[in-house]
C-alpha cells in the first residue's frame, strides 16, 4: 500500500472548508487502485486549526497513474497561478510506502 497525507495548518473557523473541498466527489474517486481518502481535524490550538488528508492508494504505480492521468494534470493547470485561499496558512505533503497494515477486530471491509 502506498500512503499520500497532506497536512495543512488553517486560519482559525475555516477547516470546513477544506473539508468540503476534500469530500466533494471528484474524478480521483472513480481512479483504479485507490483505497480511500481520509479527513482529519484537530482544532485543540486557539490560533489554528490542522487539516490531515490521508491518501491510501493498492500501490505507488496506482498513485502515479493518478498523478499522470489527464483529470489530475488539467486539475492542476485551471489552478495554475492562483495563490490558495489566504486561510491556508501551510501545506505539507509526504508520501509513504505502508510496511505493515494490520486489521483490527472492528475492520468491516
Amino acid at each position: 500500500m502506498f500512503v499520500m497525507t497532506r497536512t495543512m495548518l488553517i486560519e482559525k473557523g475555516n477547516s470546513d472548508k477544506v473539508i468540503a473541498r476534500f469530500s466533494s466527489p471528484g474524478p480521483m474517486d472513480e481512479m483504479d487502485g485507490l483505497v480511500d481518502i481520509s479527513v482529519m481535524v484537530n482544532t485543540k490550538s486557539k490560533e489554528q486549526e490542522e487539516v490531515v488528508v490521508v491518501i491510501r492508494w493498492e500501490s505507488q504505480d496506482a498513485w502515479k497513474n493518478w498523478e499522470k492521468s489527464d483529470a489530475h494534470i488539467q486539475g492542476h493547470k485551471e489552478n495554475r497561478g492562483k495563490q490558495p485561499p489566504a486561510y491556508i496558512l501551510s501545506t505539507e505533503v509526504k508520501l509513504y510506502d505502508a510496511e505493515v497494515v494490520k486489521r483490527g477486530k472492528a475492520y468491516r471491509g
